[in-house]
């Protein structure tokens, strides 16, 4: 996979999504956690547990020169654990101007959308987003040992990219 450039000047922005109570869904929140313990919070990254607020991507994104969002995904007909990583523009959902749209349930796919029409030319560029397959969200604290594993190779993977920003 390729890697994130970072400048100097520029902060990369980690958002991890998931609902911890849902089995397999809190996997992008296992990551942004194991990320922490493994490298804290360094000046130049943020890391963000995001939960299931998919409308506070547009507050996390200003100021940030990369961003990488970490979520689980349903159906993909891979193996549980199997990663994927696409830039943002591959996923960004386009939603009808509604002033009917009720912003609590927005996904971060929709909220990404929204993000680029209220930032304009503030809008980050480099936006990529891992996901990682999943199958059961039924009600349950914790995730199966695959989509852990799938949540491991996520956290090496940027943590083998982020290397050379920390100190």
């Amino acid at each position: 996979m390729e890697s994130i450039p970072t400048t100097a000047t520029g902060k990369t922005a980690i958002l991890g999504f998931g609902n911890p109570v849902r089995a397999d869904d809190g996997v992008g929140i296992y990551v942004v956690d194991q990320l922490k313990r493994q490298i804290g919070e360094p000046e130049n990254i943020s890391i963000f547990d995001m939960g299931t607020s998919a409308f506070e991507v547009l507050f996390q994104l200003k100021g940030h020169e990369h961003i990488i969002l970490v979520d689980a995904a349903t159906n993909t007909g891979e193996p549980v654990g199997s990663v994927f990583k696409l830039p943002a523009s591959e996923v960004e959902e386009q939603i009808e101007e509604d002033p009917m749209v009720f912003l609590h349930s927005l996904k971060w796919s929709q909220a990404l959308s929204y993000a680029r029409k209220m930032l304009g030319d503030d809008y980050p560029e480099n936006i990529e987003v891992y996901l990682i397959a999943i199958e059961s969200t039924r009600f349950n604290v914790g995730i199966t040992d695959a989509a852990k594993q799938g949540g491991d190779r996520v956290v090496n993977l940027l943590l083998e990219v982020l290397k050379k920003y920390l100190p």
